[in-house]
């Protein structure tokens, strides 16, 4: 037990307790299973969220294209689905059977090597993983190891995620273009469109995600996660100490890769779609505002910057849909002046001194003995001195 609370308390997982017990019980039990499907696709980007609380906030390194590695993860499990939903049965009315519709509308009449691969389940998944960890590496080790750093390191992010738009959208044939993959139904014979499905996938989106926020948590603990603050704050004294910081920005940049690519493919589990509408430079924009919003220090500050702004994205859009997009707008300027730490910020604060004072005003006020109560004692009239005669008057009464 003592254990256990040590462990709570050294790796901080007080808030992290807090959010799985509303993942898991609270929003299961009183939400729908549509908006409860809702609540895991915005999980799906709280990944990504994640990701960039490690290489932005610790690693200090501002990335602008984390939707490509969302992307690519998503299409990873988008190709299994698909090559799925494209047995010889389903397809029998194409020209050429067993392959994916959208390469028989444009003659394409074998398989790509490309999508061999993805004929299998476990390596699909290690793709998930890898092929977004992969172009992670490309990048960032052509860039790092060149000092390129700061506003030109976001830039080029974001032209590597306009370069991806155009190619996924140029090559029709291989990804389905602007359309995207569609009609994901099956994994392994499994209806993933049942509500019984849907509530399963919730708690494995709820369950990958709480381990990715441990793994983070774990690292931010370590001696690298010291190193990453350093680097961060001071970066030619870590130099100088001795260390290669081209090689931990290159392994940060890595991983928030490989956690945005374990969001794309639970987002195409989820919702059953993928197309490149998620790669491009405005999604990845809006994932840097989710990390912004929750706090870009803050692992599960970032969880609740995602739902929280996904969540209003979907009420604004059904309540204002003409002005949904400039009501965004205010609240990413609102919160952004008024917090610049985000919500978990605000938390510490504003909220955690304030109730900490209360809860040490309160034991104070129980350990305090009560005053005694005391009788209250009369007021004394304090005597007065009897007048004396002059001399001579008492013997002249006599």
């Amino acid at each position: 037990m003592n254990f256990i609370k040590a462990s709570i308390q050294r790796y901080q997982l007080g808030s992290l307790l807090l959010l799985v017990l509303l993942l898991a019980v609270v929003l299961p039990l009183s939400l729908d299973i549509f908006r409860l499907n809702l609540v895991g696709k915005y999980l799906t980007y709280a990944f990504v969220a994640v990701g960039l609380v490690m290489v932005w906030g610790y690693g200090g390194v501002l990335s602008l294209g984390q939707g490509v590695f969302f992307g690519i993860g998503g299409y990873a499990m988008a190709m299994f689905l698909k090559l799925e939903a494209s047995d010889p049965v389903s397809t029998k009315i194409q020209t050429t059977p067993g392959i994916p519709d959208f390469m028989d509308w444009n003659q394409i009449t074998e398989l790509p090597a490309l999508w061999l691969p993805f004929k299998s389940l476990p390596l699909s998944l290690v793709l998930v993983v890898l092929a977004p960890m992969a172009l992670a590496w490309l990048v960032s080790f052509a860039m790092f190891k060149r000092r390129v750093g700061g506003v030109y390191f976001a830039i080029i992010t974001q032209a590597v995620a306009l370069i991806c738009t155009v190619l996924i959208i140029g090559q029709q044939g291989y990804t389905g273009g602007v359309n995207g993959m569609t009609d994901l139904k099956t994994m392994l014979g499994w209806d993933t469109r049942t509500d019984g499905a849907k509530y399963v996938l919730y708690y494995v989106c709820v369950g990958l995600l709480v381990a990715s926020i441990l793994l983070c948590r774990w690292i931010q603990t370590s001696k690298l996660g010291t190193l990453l603050l350093a680097m961060r704050d001071k970066e030619d004294r870590v130099r100088f100490s001795g260390y290669d910081v081209s090689n931990f920005k290159v392994f940060i940049f890595c991983l928030a890769a490989g956690l945005s690519g374990i969001g794309g493919a639970m987002f195409a589990l989820q919702v059953g779609f993928m197309s490149p509408s998620f790669v491009g430079i405005v999604p990845s924009i809006e994932m840097v505002i989710f990390c912004a919003v929750g706090g870009r220090m803050s692992l599960v500050g970032a969880v609740y910057g995602a739902l929280l702004v996904n969540a209003g994205k979907t009420l604004f859009s059904e309540s204002f849909p003409d002005l949904w997009l400039f009501l965004m707008a205010g609240l990413f300027i609102g919160v952004t002046m008024a917090f610049p730490m985000g919500l978990a910020g605000v938390w510490e604060e504003k909220i955690r001194p304030w109730w900490k004072s209360r809860r040490q005003a309160l034991r104070d006020a129980a350990v305090k003995p009560p005053p005694v109560a005391t009788a209250p004692v009369a007021p004394t009239v304090p005597s007065q001195p009897e007048p004396t005669l002059p001399e001579g008057v008492g013997s002249q009464r006599a």
